[in-house]
This record gives C-alpha cells, structure tokens and sequence, in this order.
C-alpha cells in the first residue's frame, strides 16, 4: 500500500522525507507555496539533488504537491484568475527538477457567474497552462469537490466537461478525495456503493485517469455539500467505510494520502497505522 500524510517542506524537501519515514509513511503531500497567500520558498538545486538521493534510499513511493487555497481558476476577476493560471504553470515547473509525481489543484468556483461560465474559464487557464507545460512530471490532478457554495467539481460531468474542452490531455487526471465525495452524494460507505461509483468514473472519464486518493473521513453525512474533514473511523465513513475504500480492488491500489485534522503532524503516524491495520493480504481481497 502506498500511503502518507500532508506535511510540511519549510524545513526543506529533505526533511519532509524524514518526517514521512517517522509517520510509517511512504508517501506525503505538501502545499508547493503559502496555502492562505502566494509566497513561494526558493528551493535550490542542491536541496532538490539531496531530496532526490534521500527519496530514493528511503523508498518514497508517491510525492503530491498542493496548490494553495487562493488559486481560483474558475474566478470571474480577470486578476485573480490571471494569478491562478500564472502560479499553476510556474509551481508545476518549479517542482519538475525534483521529479515530483502530482501536482493537486481545486478547479475553483465561479462566483455566481454559472457552473459553464466557470468550467470555461478552467479551460482558459489549463489551455494557457499546457501551451507552456512540456515536462512529464508532475501530472496535474484536479481535485473532487464537496459541493459548497459555487464550487465547480462536485461532480464527475462537470469534471468530465473540463477535460472534453481541453481534448483529453495526458498530462492531467483526477484525485479523489474522499469526504468530498461522500459529501458530494457518492456512497463510499460500502463496495456496492463503491462499485456504483466506480462504473459512472469509468463511463465518463474512464478509470486510467484516477491517479491518486485524499482519504479523509466526513464530519458530515452524505450529500451534506459541506467539506469537513474528521479523522480515520471517526465520521461518516467510518472505519467500514474506509476499510472497504482500501480493500477494494480498485479505489485500494490508489496512492493514499491522510489529511485528517491533526494538531501535530506525529499524529498522522496513527492515523496512518490506523488504514494498514484495516488492510487485508492481497489473497483475500
């Protein structure tokens, strides 16, 4: 199983590995700049050749970067959305010399301008993006919404318009998140619900562009639009539902990556030995 946790690479890229290996982690996230403003920290050559080594020898298997919170793509402001689509082509440029394997943005919100009003202006921005783009890695992943307020992905065809405008790009995908799902009115509750699921990504998106999982539990119950992450077994999905997440043949070949609410990142460690005890051997899943 490859899983990890949302850390923290202020101490440098290096040190995030550290703290990944102290969680029972072998995989993590990071937000690429100041998740609430702009700021991004100069990351140097050395410090990406000595994350590169350090990666390999403690077999990190799956490395996410995180677009901050400001980043609107969908924004009726042509400066915010200027700034969207400028910082998204320099952060996926930016983390390409470190071999970084996502790069995890929210598609935006369209502010009461219209669901097709906001899923053009994603188009807009990701078209300026990969006119400029040419690297392998990362991929960028367009994340799952709950549903809130005028939030654009809440559901899998407005995510599937976005990707036939752009003419199906290789370089991008979906991640999943999980409360987002359940709050968005997907059943993951159970492998029926997980299955149902599964069949309508495929239909409209096709599963080869699931790439990777944010498995969180819900303070929220299904179909509540509402995005409140709850820690492993302690909400709506519950340690079933996420055991059927992970055991599942498809959704538990997926990177997972734990964004519970914690107060201190050692915390994940539990959370994390939490899902591999709920894992079953590949024999009898």
């Amino acid at each position: 199983m490859i899983i990890g946790a949302h850390l923290t690479i202020a101490k440098g890229m290096p040190a995030a590995i550290e703290l990944a290996k102290s969680i029972d982690g072998n995989a993590f996230q990071f937000f690429t700049r100041n998740p609430r403003g702009g700021r991004a920290r100069h990351i140097g050559e050395e410090e990406i050749a000595e994350f590169r080594k350090s990666r390999l020898e403690a077999g990190i298997k799956c490395v996410v970067g995180h677009m901050p919170y400001t980043i609107n793509l969908a924004t009726n402001r042509p400066d915010i959305h200027d700034f969207g689509k400028e910082t998204l082509r320099e952060d996926l440029e930016r983390f390409a010399a470190a071999e970084v394997d996502f790069l995890v943005v929210h598609p935006g919100s369209h502010l009461g301008d219209g669901v097709d009003a906001g899923i053009e202006r994603i188009v807009d921005a990701l078209t300026f993006v990969f006119e400029r783009y040419h690297e392998e890695k990362p991929v960028l992943l367009l994340e799952t919404m709950a549903g809130h307020g005028t939030e654009v992905g809440r559901n899998l065809q407005e995510l599937r318009e976005v990707f036939l405008r752009l003419y199906w790009p290789e370089k991008m995908g979906v991640c999943l998140d999980s409360c987002h799902l359940l709050a968005a009115g997907y059943d993951l509750t159970n492998t029926p619900g997980i299955d149902q699921f599964l069949e309508e990504f495929d239909a409209l998106l096709g599963l080869e562009r699931m790439k990777l999982m944010h498995l969180n539990d819900s303070k929220q119950e299904l179909g509540s639009s509402i995005d409140r992450h709850a820690k492993i077994g302690e909400g709506a999905l519950g340690m079933e539902g996420i055991q059927a997440i992970v055991n599942h043949s498809v959704l538990g070949e997926l990177p997972f990556i734990l964004e519970s609410p914690v107060d201190d990142y050692p915390e994940y460690g539990e959370e994390i030995r939490k899902v591999l005890k709920l894992r079953q051997p590949a024999v009898d899943r």
